[in-house]
């Protein structure tokens, strides 16, 4: 939620005073004559617009039905030409952020909602794909945060990034270049996009180079960096385990191999003795599902070929990676 000089109300007076459908009106004030005129000569209507775009995403953000509620007096529409026309950072931040507001939460908006809008969602898409070379982390977050709540939707949503806005090329570049902040939340876009992907979407992602990056930061000092990652690379490994099994790759899960070859082995068996719990847990159940088949195995960093097929109990002080 983001903060407004404006008097504050709280969203259940602001939806009983029958405020909501003021505020999409407020959205669609034009002044097309001082559109493209500097951010210091904002006029009036920008001023109105940013408020209205503000005020709304806060609804939305307040909870699912209160979204929904948002979406049912048609603000995606409005908002989304200003994402595809305005040049006013400021404006530009906020609409952003309501955007991802929009998409956002469980369960998902009604299609019906977003369909009148998905021709310019689809472009909006790949507005915010560009926003992602912005030198602002201000812009760069919110476009990511709204795109990582697009592909966290079903196979369609997932695709349609995928297919027309181009993000994984620079989402890995994020991955590898930007400041902490931003990272974090491009690991986390990742981890959306992986979530209940299908196998030829994970396919399409590591074809993509997606894989080094996040083997890359499991050193990372930030727990849930490494978390997300590992989940992400979890996300690989059951599709890969998924695929192996009904003979498509032989006995082989290409994804091991893969996080293998980017030492994404050795530093998951480093992770057993990280200080946070979660992350151990996490760590020593990959590589029990995915890397040891008998008790008491050790395998060289890069062998992940040599998948378990049974339960074992953890050995004592972990499973070995080094001195092979």
């Amino acid at each position: 939620m983001y903060k407004s000089s404006a008097p504050s109300f709280t969203i259940d007076e602001l939806i009983q005073s029958d405020a909501v459908p003021r505020l999409v009106e407020f959205l669609v004030i034009d002044d097309f004559p001082q559109r493209h005129q500097p951010t210091q000569l904002r006029s009036p209507s920008v001023a109105v617009r940013h408020e209205a775009s503000w005020a709304l995403g806060n609804v939305a953000c307040d909870s699912p039905s209160c979204r929904d509620l948002v979406l049912s007096h048609g603000a995606m529409i409005p908002l989304l030409s200003h994402l595809n026309e305005l040049t006013d950072i400021s404006m530009l931040r906020v609409a952003t952020r309501t955007l991802s507001n929009f998409c956002m939460g469980k369960p998902q908006p009604l299609f019906e909602q977003l369909t009148p809008a998905l021709p310019t969602l689809e472009r909006v898409c790949g507005r915010l794909v560009e926003l992602l070379s912005n030198p602002s982390p201000s812009v760069v977050i919110p476009a990511l945060r709204t795109l990582g709540n697009i592909v966290g939707g079903d196979d369609m949503q997932t695709q349609a990034i995928v297919d027309h806005a181009g993000l994984i090329a620079p989402l890995v570049n994020l991955l590898q270049n930007a400041e902490f902040d931003t990272l974090k939340e491009a690991a986390w876009a990742l981890s959306n996009a992986t979530s209940g992907s299908t196998h030829e979407q994970i396919e399409y992602l590591a074809s993509q180079g997606c894989i080094k990056p996040l083997c890359d930061l499991l050193v990372c000092s930030d727990p849930k960096i490494v978390t997300v990652c590992l989940q992400c690379l979890e996300n690989f490994l059951k599709v890969g385990e998924a695929e192996k099994n009904p003979g498509y790759t032989g006995d082989v899960n290409l994804y091991a191999l893969m996080i293998g070859d980017a030492e994404g082995l050795e530093k998951i068996g480093n992770l057993q003795s990280h200080d946070n719990y979660e992350i151990y847990e996490k760590a020593v159940k990959i590589l029990e599902t995915y890397w040891l088949e008998d008790e008491g195995e050790t395998l060289p960093p890069g062998n992940g070929s040599q998948l378990r097929g049974s339960d074992l109990p953890v050995p004592s002080g972990g499973f070995n990676f080094s001195g092979m």
